[in-house]
This record gives C-alpha cells, sequence and structure tokens, in this order.
C-alpha cells in the first residue's frame, strides 16, 4: 500500500507538472498573439526610431457611411494625410467611399477580409483574406504598397509567415486612445496628445457609428500636435524616415 501510495504520488507530481509547463506555453503564446512588438517571423512595426518630430495617424475598420466623409473632412481642412486599414467586406459594401479616402490622397492599408481574428487558422485561409483584400483596395484606385494590419492586433504563426513570405510588414501602435470602448472626445484627445513621442503610430477608430466621439477628437488632436511642432505623414512615409 505505501509502495502504491507512493507511485500515485510520484504521478500526480509528473501529470501537475506537464500541466504547468502546458498551461506556461499557452499563457506565453498568447501573449506573443497580441503583442505589439514581437512576431515569430517576418517584420513587425510599432513605431519607428528616431528624433524627427513626425507622427502617424492611422484610422482602422470601415469604409463605414456613418463617419468615414467626416474624417476625411477633418483630415482634408487641416490637409493631414492618414493611413487607413480597411476591411474588404466594408469596401465591398461601399466602394465610393473607399474610392473617396484614395481620391483625397490617403494611404490604405489591409485589414483582412473579414477582420476574423488571425489565430489558429490555416495558411490558405490567411492568404484569401489578404489577397482578396489587396484586389479590392486596388479597386479604389489606389497604388501604393499595401500595409497589413491584423484584426484587433492578434497574430501567432500562419499570418506572419504568409507576411513574410510575401516580403509584407505587419504595422501596430504605440498610442491607442479609444480601442476600450469609446471615450469621450476630451479623453481621446489628452490621451493622444500625451502619448504621442516622434515616430509614434496613434491607432484611431472614427468610422463607426458608435465613434463619434473619436470623430470629434480628430481635429483638437491634430491642432495640439502642430503646436507641439509635429508634422503628419503615412505609415509608409514613417518608415521610409527611418532607413
Amino acid at each position: 500500500m505505501i509502495l502504491k501510495s507512493r507511485r500515485a504520488r510520484k504521478w500526480a507530481i509528473v501529470v501537475a507538472s506537464v500541466l504547468v509547463v502546458v498551461l506556461a506555453g499557452a499563457v506565453t503564446l498568447f501573449e506573443v498573439s497580441k503583442s505589439r512588438t514581437f512576431q515569430f517571423f517576418g517584420t513587425l512595426v510599432n513605431r519607428v526610431e528616431t528624433t524627427e518630430k513626425v507622427v502617424a495617424l492611422t484610422f482602422d475598420d470601415g469604409p463605414d457611411p456613418a463617419g468615414a466623409h467626416a474624417v476625411l473632412e477633418t483630415l482634408g481642412a487641416r490637409q493631414v494625410t492618414a493611413t487607413f486599414f480597411l476591411i474588404g467586406r466594408d469596401i465591398a459594401a461601399h466602394p465610393g467611399l473607399a474610392h473617396d479616402i484614395a481620391a483625397a490622397g490617403h494611404e490604405i492599408g489591409n485589414h483582412s477580409f473579414s477582420h476574423e481574428r488571425m489565430i489558429g487558422v490555416t495558411p490558405a485561409w490567411v492568404a484569401d483574406e489578404v489577397e482578396a483584400t489587396d484586389a479590392l483596395i486596388r479597386t479604389t484606385g489606389y497604388s501604393g504598397e499595401i500595409l497589413f494590419r491584423p484584426p484587433n492586433g492578434k497574430k501567432l504563426f500562419a499570418l506572419p509567415h504568409y507576411l513574410a513570405e510575401h516580403d509584407r510588414t505587419t504595422i501596430t501602435w504605440d498610442v491607442e486612445p479609444d480601442s476600450d470602448g469609446a471615450p469621450d472626445a476630451a479623453a481621446v484627445e489628452n490621451a493622444t496628445v500625451d502619448q504621442v513621442r516622434p515616430g509614434s503610430i496613434v491607432l484611431l477608430h472614427g468610422m463607426y457609428a458608435a465613434r463619434e466621439q473619436t470623430r470629434r477628437a480628430i481635429g483638437p488632436i491634430i491642432d495640439r500636435l502642430k503646436q507641439r511642432g509635429y508634422r503628419f505623414v503615412t505609415v509608409s512615409q514613417l518608415l521610409a524616415a527611418r532607413r
């Protein structure tokens, strides 16, 4: 009985140790999947190291009729060029809006076709998501480099590997004032201005109906950062500045 008891304890310890290793691995992979500064393959950029006061405004999702033109009008009035990471299904639903973004001289990036989290997916699924959206972006008249931003910033194996194989850059961000819900305009404005530093990439969600507060914050953000000596560039221009 004593021998069996010792064996039982030994196996319990072994099983517990294996579970700890598995759980630790799962936690590590979860942290990697949402990291803004690391991926297993290819190039990821969340900001650019520079002493020059340059900053890139980026807008995720859409295009959506609720706020696309309001965002464009605010940027146009202040002569600021931004980068729009658009969703393929929304481009297909609102091709005129996507064309207006391109016609205004803004950069258009790929934010996947379906906006599903790209974790635990197959290489073929990744290829379809990226390539279908690339094709739709080209229909807008945009002819520049197409950068990629993962939906919700999530990526693990298949997506970074595909992007690396196709010499594509993953773009994340270092300033995200409105990702947790929809804070009021003053909070979005102050968080952005306080956190921006030379080479920052700012993530905003300004086109959907629920994001009116973000839309209200865009103008004041631009005005205050200009007062601090910042110049606004696209993400591609920001990347070129580091080379």
